[in-house]
């Protein structure tokens, strides 16, 4: 389906270009792909540098101390995990969350899923903590938006770091606003 919609928005793009006679299709799709090339270059050191911190906190049983630190509230949130190495995947996911960095927390998030639907007992559909760990994961409270901050300072901002208390309000009040959506919802669906 996803790929239907974007072929359908690249065919509306260059149809638009031809209707409205800017035919210089070759130049824009060059330029953008140095663009996206110099952005790569920008944040990849960011994310393998972050990525090798997760992995060593990891490895040094931090996560597990982070975990142990999370337990009682992730617990409250999501008391049908049993699994511990759940909880230690989620904790890392969050974790990378909270210093924004999205591209270090996929991995941990894909493999906390992995382990959350080996206690899920209808296969065909998400259980609550599955549920509840993407709207965690999706609005997650993000205390230093790292990523954010290197693309504002790839891209000449001033100031970059200003970012860090609007982003804190705002992946805040989304958090609570979809942890309370999500309570909702289940308490509903349980009656």
């Amino acid at each position: 389906m996803i790929n239907k919609i974007w072929f359908l928005l690249i065919a509306l793009g260059i149809g638009y270009s031809f209707i409205s006679g800017n035919t210089n299709m070759g130049d824009v799709i060059l330029d953008s792909s140095f663009s996206a090339y110099d952005l790569l270059l920008s944040i990849g050191p960011l994310i393998v540098l972050w990525s090798g911190v997760m992995n060593i906190a990891s490895k040094s049983g931090l996560l597990g101390k982070f975990s142990r630190l999370l337990s009682p509230l992730l617990r409250k949130i999501m008391p049908s995990v049993k699994n511990g190495k759940a909880m230690e995947y989620i904790s890392s996911n969050i974790a990378a969350n909270m210093l924004g960095l999205g591209s270090v927390a996929t991995p941990a998030g894909l493999k906390a899923m992995k382990e959350l639907q080996k206690e899920n007992k209808d296969k065909a559909r998400a259980s609550d903590a599955m549920i509840t760990f993407l709207v965690l994961n999706t609005s997650g409270v993000t205390i230093i938006p790292m990523t954010v901050i290197a693309l504002r300072k790839a891209y000449g901002s001033v100031d970059p770091m200003s970012i860090i208390l609007p982003s804190l309000i705002a992946t805040t009040v989304s958090s609570v606003c979809g942890l309370l959506l999500d309570y909702v919802i289940r308490r509903k669906n349980a009656k």
